[in-house]
Parts: C-alpha cells; structure tokens; sequence
C-alpha cells in the first residue's frame, strides 16, 4: 500500500492507531451479534477481516518484523512463538470487552497479512483509539483502504463508539495523509509521546465522530449509486 503504517501500534499491552479510506464497495458478513464472544468476518471487495488464528503467526513475522514495516510501530514479537502469545492475547482481551484485532485476509488467500486494532479509552468504548500494520507487498494494491473502512464501520456500528483516535509520528508523512483523506480532524501535536529506538517522536492527534463518519458515508454512497 502507498500509505505506510500509520501508527503506533503497541503488541504486547497497549495498542495506538491510525488510517485511511477509499472506494465504499463492500458488504459486511456478520458470524456473531456478540463480538466479545467473537469477533465477526467482515468481508470487503477486496480482504476478508477475521479473528486471528495461531496459524497466523508464520505469516504476520514475515510480514510485520522488516525494517520498512515497523518503523513506525512499536517493535513487534521478534519469533512465531512471540506472535502465538499476542494472538493468545488479542483473543483474552476480546472476550474481556478491552479490545478488538482482525487479521487481514485477501480475497484467495488463507493467511493473515496484516493486523487492524481497537481498543478502549474509556469504560463502555465510547472512545476508542485504532491502529495497523500491513505487510509493504501489499501497500498500493487498495487493501488497506477497503479494510480501514470495514473496521470504521465496525467500530463506530457494532462497538457503538462515538469517537475514534488515531496517533502517528509526525514523520510518518504517508501515514497523516491517508488519515487526512478518510476524513480524520487533526486536533493537535503530542509532543515527544512515542518513544522509538531510544528517540522521543512527536506525534498528531486524529479524530473521526461517530456522526461525521456517517454523514460522509452517506455521500460516498450517493456517489457510487448515481
């Protein structure tokens, strides 16, 4: 994809986010009313999102541990037993209601290339932070965007939060424009709030309502109809 991770997404306890969108061509297939029992397969035009699986581990270190994939992002688990116990995680933080993570899978494919995360920032969700990492074979191609949108609607109509942040280093030049295209409001600098590689990194604030998400949603569907 053409827009790098946008984020700083945290793999161990705490997860920070950001994220474009694009082309609105999807439909959402539901497996579950109740995510915290499990999280629903929702299903693009181009990915399918879905729990992830310890047989997912392989492919995510072979996507997510090079140099051009996190350097914008907390340093991710370094062996396949490393993301095993991420994905153990990600499933007992699911059920306690704390957080959501989809791995990314394209359409003729099996394996996980990418991870979409949500946590809460506050007791019942109603403000919710969100981040991602991609494999780089797959920047460029549409599946970021196609999978950033499922997981907005996601969060916004089945979690119900009302307000969605996003982090990234001001550095991350691809990663701020991809926010700034999907509609996200930069509120302001954190200054000095990511430590990378010994290095404090300011970081912009990004936001999208509940409401806003909505109502542009609702212009790019007059757009594809007519």
């Amino acid at each position: 994809m053409d827009k790098t991770l946008l984020r700083d997404a945290r793999m161990t306890t705490s997860h920070r986010a950001a994220t474009p969108a694009a082309t609105l061509t999807h439909t959402t297939t539901t497996t579950t009313s109740d995510w915290q029992q499990a999280l629903p397969v929702l299903t693009g035009s181009m990915v399918t999102l879905r729990e992830l699986r310890l047989t997912d581990a392989p492919s995510l270190l072979a996507m997510l541990s090079t140099q051009e994939v996190a350097r914008f992002i907390s340093p991710p688990p370094t062996t396949i037993e490393g993301f095993e116990r991420f994905i153990a995680w990600t499933h007992r933080e699911r059920a306690a209601g704390n957080y959501a993570c989809f791995a990314v899978v394209p359409h003729g494919m099996d394996t996980a290339i990418g991870i979409f995360q949500v946590r809460e920032l506050e007791p019942g969700f109603g403000t919710a932070e969100w981040g991602f990492a991609l494999g780089s074979a797959y920047w460029g191609t549409g599946m970021f965007v196609d999978a950033a949108r499922l997981v907005v609607d996601f969060t916004f109509e089945t979690i119900r939060t009302h307000r969605l942040e996003a982090r990234a280093a001001i550095l991350n030049g691809r990663g701020n424009g991809a926010l700034r295209k999907i509609g996200a409001v930069q509120e302001g600098i954190l200054r000095k709030s990511f430590l990378r590689n010994g290095e404090y990194l300011d970081q912009a604030l990004w936001t999208i309502l509940d409401e806003d998400w909505r109502a542009q949603r609702t212009v790019w569907e007059s757009r594809v109809v007519h």
